[in-house]
């Protein structure tokens, strides 16, 4: 990491962008832990256990379970910078659905009587995956161009809900083992092939919005979505980004569709995984999907 910025920008590791790309964008990243069969690991973007080795495990009847960062954890992180003179802006995994944005507010808190002299902001993203991953993306890109800490942290704060994240399921296993979907809606879902489409709401929780018949169907139907709300419509401009649960041609058919239905993209859509601390939740086969869009209302 390089050490020429004048603040800290960090995230958790639940914000799914590769090693590398933290690495390259000096984004600092403090790893959420889970266990598979009682043995915990680091969620550490595939290192310790390589994705695909994860989801077979799950399909083939591991157990799994998410712990998130605690007060301790997050004071022994954030000291060594504080220490160093720099100031820091910590970006968490969203209410909605951790209540890591606590644990990471009281260890601020804490040293903030050790260190008067810094600031230390913690902001929570109300999102997940990738899609907070572009919201850091592009909290880098203000940083570089020299904004300050508080224009940065000011900006997320404004414009967090503007970050869309839409994504689909072909495998409803683990949405019916952690109760997402009852036994019998799982059933029936099961035997009419439905792939249910959700999002994140205004307050970073994961709503199912439609059911839709067919991998084709809802494949087609999240692109709609994105001509829907993203911010310039045909015309969008931003970046965009792709998390999957271990379906990398189910992702990649809809990236292809992406980009030929947005000629002015910056860039090729970025695909990424579903790390191991929301993949617990999801299994394998799910495909997400994240751009700038209309602020996220309800």
């Amino acid at each position: 990491m390089s050490d020429n910025h004048s603040f800290v920008l960090s995230c958790c590791s639940t914000a799914d962008l590769s090693k590398d790309h933290f690495e390259t964008r000096d984004i600092h990243y403090i790893c959420f832990h889970y266990f598979l069969d009682g043995k915990e690991y680091p969620d550490d973007l595939g290192q310790s256990i390589p994705f695909h080795d994860f989801y077979q495990a799950m399909v083939n009847g591991a157990e799994t379970k998410t712990s998130q960062v605690s007060i301790g954890e997050f004071t022994a992180y954030f000291r060594p910078f504080l220490e160093e003179g720099k100031d820091i802006l910590h970006v968490t995994l969203s209410t909605g659905i951790s209540g890591v944005y606590n644990s990471a507010s009281s260890a601020a808190e804490i040293l903030r009587e050790e260190f008067p002299d810094r600031k230390i902001y913690i902001v929570d993203s109300l999102g997940a995956s990738s899609g907070y991953g572009l919201l850091m993306d592009h909290l880098a890109d203000l940083r570089d161009e020299g904004k300050t800490i508080d224009e940065v942290h000011d900006f997320a704060e404004a414009h967090k809900l503007n970050l869309h994240h839409w994504f689909f399921s072909t495998d409803l296993t683990f949405y019916i083992k952690g109760g997402r979907v009852t036994k019998t809606a799982g059933f029936v879902g099961t035997l009419l092939k439905i792939c249910p489409l959700l999002n994140m709401d205004d307050l970073g929780r994961l709503i199912p919005r439609y059911k839709i018949r067919t991998k084709q169907a809802v494949i087609r139907q999240i692109v709609e979505k994105m001509k829907e709300h993203a911010e310039g419509g045909l015309d969008y401009s931003g970046k965009c980004y792709i998390s999957n649960s271990d379906c990398p041609e189910d992702a990649r058919a809809v990236a292809d569709l992406v980009e030929q239905t947005f000629p002015k993209l910056n860039g090729r859509v970025e695909i990424n995984s579903v790390g191991t601390t929301i993949g617990s939740h999801t299994g394998p086969g799910t495909v997400a999907l994240f751009f700038w869009g209309d602020e996220r209302v309800r």
